[in-house]
């Protein structure tokens, strides 16, 4: 499977997230979960190394809120995220066209997943009618050898 986002494009991703409102780092992981419809959901292990070395360039800051870590922009960061405008509609695009392309095949794969089923369908009702008839000519059968055998004696 192809990365869902080219190198340095998740950077710039959490910096325009961030740029909406400070987040935590679940807050942004949903975030990213909710924009692919949730086709895509990054682990913390992609999400926070990523905010650490944002963190580490001066362009989010990290605070403490109880037992979670939340980040916001600095101006630095809004710098970077002004400077990158085009780069940024660039990306909200392939995420458009990415997000398309998956459920495209996830639709395909239930569609084709229909069809088997509907096919296995078919086939047990034909095997269960084909029982049904075998056991039915059975019992004529056995009807008709009992009649026989009570109109001998």
């Amino acid at each position: 499977m192809t990365p869902v986002f080219a190198h340095g494009s998740l950077r710039l991703y959490l910096l325009s997230l961030l740029a909406d409102q400070p987040r935590h780092g679940y807050e942004l992981i949903q975030a990213l979960s909710d924009r692919f419809g949730g086709t895509y959901i990054p682990s913390a292990g992609t999400i926070y190394p990523r905010l650490a070395k944002l963190e580490e360039e001066g362009l989010v800051t990290k605070s403490t809120d109880g037992r979670k870590s939340v980040y916001e922009i600095t101006d630095a960061g809004r710098d970077e995220l002004q400077a990158r405008q085009g780069d940024l509609h660039d990306l909200e695009t392939e995420v458009a066209d990415s997000v398309r392309r998956l459920a495209d095949e996830v639709r395909s794969g239930v569609s084709a997943a229909m069809r088997s089923l509907r096919l296995d369908l078919a086939s047990a009702k034909r095997q269960a009618g084909d029982a049904r008839s075998a056991r039915k000519a059975g019992t004529t059968a056995g009807t008709a050898a009992g009649n026989a055998a009570r109109t001998a004696a």
